[in-house]
């Protein structure tokens, strides 16, 4: 795990699932698992959030509440399926209006298995999006990075 520039922030979401992935996720919370020790703050607003954990599958009802949540989020941004409901519908998957996994909706940059995902998984997946985070954030910069030269301006420096 490398250092980060500054603590990440999850805002969860529970799909219409058991809620089996959701005790996990809230487990993860408390002072057995303390991911708040890697700087993690669970958030309640999206648009103060790095990554988005979901849990549950997609159906008609939560789509575009799912898609709302993400287009919320700032860029970089990365999402975090939590749970086989989640990655491809589990067991849910032949219902009537389940749709599938949350990849249905939205790209999903780390898949955590199980049912429910433990708790360890969780954190797993976690430290996985901090890297694909910082990744993003790193390619954002050099994007946005200005050119040296060649700035299309015939007058020259002002």
């Amino acid at each position: 795990m490398t250092w980060f520039s500054r603590s990440p922030w999850i805002f969860h979401y529970d799909a219409s699932s058991c809620n089996g992935c959701d005790i996990e996720v809230l487990a993860c919370l408390s002072p057995l698992y303390d991911v708040e020790r890697f700087g993690i703050i669970n958030t309640g607003n999206p648009k103060h959030s790095d990554i988005f954990v979901v849990t549950g599958t997609v159906n008609e009802l939560n789509r575009d509440v799912i898609r709302n949540i993400y287009d919320q989020m700032p860029e970089p941004r990365v999402v975090v399926a939590v749970g086989i409901c989640a990655t491809s519908a589990g067991v849910f998957r032949e219902c009537y209006n389940v749709s599938g996994g949350i990849d249905q909706v939205i790209p999903v940059d780390v898949y955590v298995p199980g049912c429910a995902a433990r708790p360890e998984s969780i954190i797993d997946g976690i430290v996985r999006a901090l890297a694909i985070l910082e990744e993003k954030r790193a390619k954002m910069n050099t994007a946005n990075a200005a050119p040296a030269s060649g700035n299309g301006d015939p007058g020259g420096a002002r």
